[in-house]
Parts: structure tokens; sequence; C-alpha cells
């Protein structure tokens, strides 16, 4: 039976508040940042179907399992599954899950504050003039002056990292919920003024070509695990986030709908997000396939050479950082929320003690595009590159495998039925054959196949 407590930590307000909490966990750097550069040198239109298949068969039944966990167990990931075991006894392997899912996040967390802080640098420097009519060499040049400015990078990481802990330090109604009310609408907001202005540019039917025509010679093993990897960091899976929100949600919200909405939404502001980005990038004569310099380079010079090109630039930024935001705030949640309860601790000092360790390891990501940039940890890969990759591509896909394992088999039919709402019927049988089977599954052969190459 599902239990009828509520966390201490608090409850989402509704059910509403709750899809917009998620979503915007969901709607972040990974949405508007990292989806459009990937796409772009993934080749379009294939790794776009790619990602949504990943979304639909994969990201999907895992959220669902993620958010049943957290509701059913009503603590922070790590003392759910310590819970769940002991209750249905389990080996508290399991328990696994939840400090890796927490581990992971906190690592994410780490560089992330870091990306993000790029984003509020640029919001000044957009909104200062300072790239209107700027050249490539010179949009190029204040990119890598930036990064070639440790000191900077950490003033901005600082700043971003400040907020994240102000607002998970007032808790889950006062801080978290009245973020989320003022940050989700206007960044939906924003993005469809963006999306109205790409659709008058010159490179429109462009950008939608390349979004949406189908070139499956561009993919390889890789692009799956790319695009899989993707689905995870941008549904916020496998890294105790939407299990630590799932117990916040009450009893009768339906999880099954709730979930599909939220991934709808999540993925709504990333195809959004690409037809933003790449008709002006195709109005512009660059190049798609720019990398992680995509968002900060070939973006920035667009925007410079365009009429009115500064506001919607600065729009453009306001909005990648209110997106980091609310997904820097998810993240935080799993580690915090475990601390809480662990050591009865008061919540605003977790986050300022939390919110420290995560910008010290935030240090090795600045260093990697500077003084440490010639340092690799294997093979080509910088500490950034290595958290990243680890993190994102190994950690989160391993975690949501097992979680979707731990919900289709380990669970009794009595707390998947009393979760979902659903019964003995055919229902309870494709819930089994897609969080049981086929989301791990597919899950191992794409891990496995790129482990063996």
């Amino acid at each position: 039976m599902a239990t009828d407590t509520e966390s201490r930590h608090g409850m989402w307000s509704s059910r509403w508040l709750f899809i917009l909490a998620a979503a915007g966990s969901a709607v972040g750097l990974g949405n508007i940042w990292k989806f459009p550069y990937l796409a772009g040198e993934n080749g379009g239109g294939a790794f776009v179907l790619l990602y949504l298949v990943c979304i639909a068969f994969v990201g999907v039944p895992i959220m669902m399992a993620e958010v049943l966990l957290g509701r059913e167990g009503r603590q922070s990931p790590i003392n759910t599954m310590r819970q769940l075991t002991r209750q249905h006894n389990r080996s508290a392997l399991w328990v696994l899950i939840g400090w890796a899912g927490v581990v992971a996040g906190f690592l994410i967390l780490s560089y992330y504050v870091v990306i993000a802080g790029w984003s509020l640098f640029y919001i000044g420097q957009m909104a200062s003039g300072a790239l209107e009519g700027a050249t490539g060499a010179q949009a190029d040049a204040l990119f890598n002056d930036f990064l070639a400015d440790p000191w900077q990078m950490i003033m901005w990481q600082t700043i971003f990292m400040v907020l994240t802990v102000y607002i998970i330090s007032r808790g889950v109604v006062k801080g978290i919920e009245t973020a989320i009310r003022w940050f989700m609408p206007t960044l939906f907001v924003l993005l469809f003024v963006l999306l109205g202005y790409a659709v008058t540019s010159d490179g429109w039917a462009q950008g939608v070509d390349f979004m949406f025509g189908l070139d499956f010679a561009s993919l390889d093993g890789n692009s799956v695990l790319v695009a899989l990897g993707q689905a995870f960091f941008t549904l916020s899976l496998g890294m105790g986030a939407m299990m630590a929100y799932g117990a916040y949600v009450p009893n009768s919200a339906p999880i099954g709908s709730t979930v599909v909405i939220i991934a709808l939404l999540d993925t709504v502001v990333a195809v959004a997000a690409g037809l933003v980005i790449f008709p002006i990038v195709f109005a512009n004569g660059l190049e798609t396939g720019q990398g992680p310099g995509l968002m900060f380079v070939t973006i920035p010079l667009a925007f410079g050479q365009m009429p009115l090109g500064i506001v919607f630039g600065t729009i453009f930024f306001v909005l990648v950082s209110f997106a980091a935001i609310t997904s820097a705030i998810s993240i935080s949640e799993p580690a915090l929320a475990y601390l809480v309860e662990e050591y009865n601790a008061k919540r605003s000092r977790v986050a300022i003690s939390l919110g420290v360790i995560c910008w010290v390891l935030g240090i090795g990501t600045v260093l990697s595009f500077n003084h440490w940039a010639d340092v690799h940890i294997v093979g080509n890969m910088t500490y950034f590159d290595f958290v990243d990759y680890v993190s994102q591509n190994i950690m989160l896909p391993l975690g949501g495998m097992f979680i979707a394992l731990f919900a289709g088999w380990a669970l009794p039919k009595t707390v998947i039925g009393a979760q979902l709402g659903i019964d003995d019927g055919w229902l309870s049988v494709l819930w089994k054959i897609v969080c049981g089977i086929v989301a791990p599954v597919a899950v191992l052969i794409v891990f496995l196949g790129v482990l063996f190459g």
C-alpha cells in the first residue's frame, strides 16, 4: 500500500506545481545548451528521432519508476531505498541505487554551476552591446579570453552557486516552489518569443530541415549512447532528483499522466531550442557542429549581426540562466534531503555546506579550460570531460537501469498498483514489460555495445 504520510521536507501544493518543478528540473542546460550542439554534431534529424525514442521507451518508464519509489518512501533517495529494501525483504545492495544517484547528481552539479555561470556572464556581454557587429574572430576571442581567465569564471560560478543555495535553503514551499512559480512561466514565454523571432529569419527552412531531415548515415554506436545519456541528463534520471521530488508528490496525483506531461514539456523545450538556434546558425552561414561553443560563440555572434539582436540575445541568455537555476535546484535536493534526515540538521546549514563542497569540486572544471587544459585523467579527457562522461554516460544510465529493475521486479504488485493506479490486467503486464524488460535491456545493450566497441 502507498504510504499516506507526508515528507518531513514539505509537500508540493498541487500536482501542477510538481509538474512545473519536475519540468524545471528537466528543462535546463541539457535542453538549451547541450541538446542543440549534440544534434549538430550527430547529423540533426536522425539524432533527434533517436533521442525521442530514448525518451519514450526508456526515459518515461524510468521516470515513472523514480517518482513512484520516491512517493512510496517519502524520504531522500538513499533512505527511501533503505526503507523499501527492509520493508519488502530485498537485498541491502539495492540501497546503492540511492547512493549512486546522489553521487552522480553531485558530480554533475559541480560542473553544471560553472557552465551556468557562463550564461550569467553573457547576459552582461549581450546587454552591454559588446558583441554588436562583432566578427567571428572577435566572438571567438571573447569566449576564449573568458575561459582563459579562471578568476572571472570562478566569480560567475560563485554567483550562480550562491543563488542556488539561497533558494534550496528556504525549503520546498518557500524556496523551490516560489522560484518555480516565477521562473518556469517566464522561461516558456522567453523561449517562444525567441522561436517567433527565429521563424522570421532567413535560415528558418534550413533549420527545420536540419532538425527533422533524417540522415541515418550520420549515426554510429556512440550516437546511440549520447542520445541515451542526453535523455537521462535532460530528464534528470538516475541522479535521485525525480525520486526526491517524487517524495513530495500528493497521493492524489496520477503518476503516469503526470510523467508523460513532464516528458512532453521537456521534449518541446529541447526541440524548440533547436528551432531557435539552428535557423540563426544557417541564416549567418555558420557551422552546426560547433560543439559546446555553439551557444557561447556561434549564437552571440549571430545575435550581434541582427537587427534588435542585442535585445533578443540578452533575452536568450536570461532564458538559459532561468533554465539552469531550476535544474540546479533539483540536482541539489537528493544530497541535501539525505543529510537533513541523517543528522537532523537545519536545512540552511546543510545547503551552505553542500554549496561550498560543490563549489570546490567545480574549480576542477574551471581549471580544465585553462591551467589544466593539458592535464588528462583518462586518454584525452580533461577533468571536466572525465566527470561529464562518467556521470552522464555511465552512472546515470546504469543507475536508471537498476531503478527500472527494482521497480519492475523487486516491488510487490500491490505497491505498483497503488502508486500507478493499475490493477492486475493488461496495464500491469505492459508496465512489467516496459519497465522491467524493455528499458533496462535497452540501456544494457547500448552500454555494452559502446563499451566493447
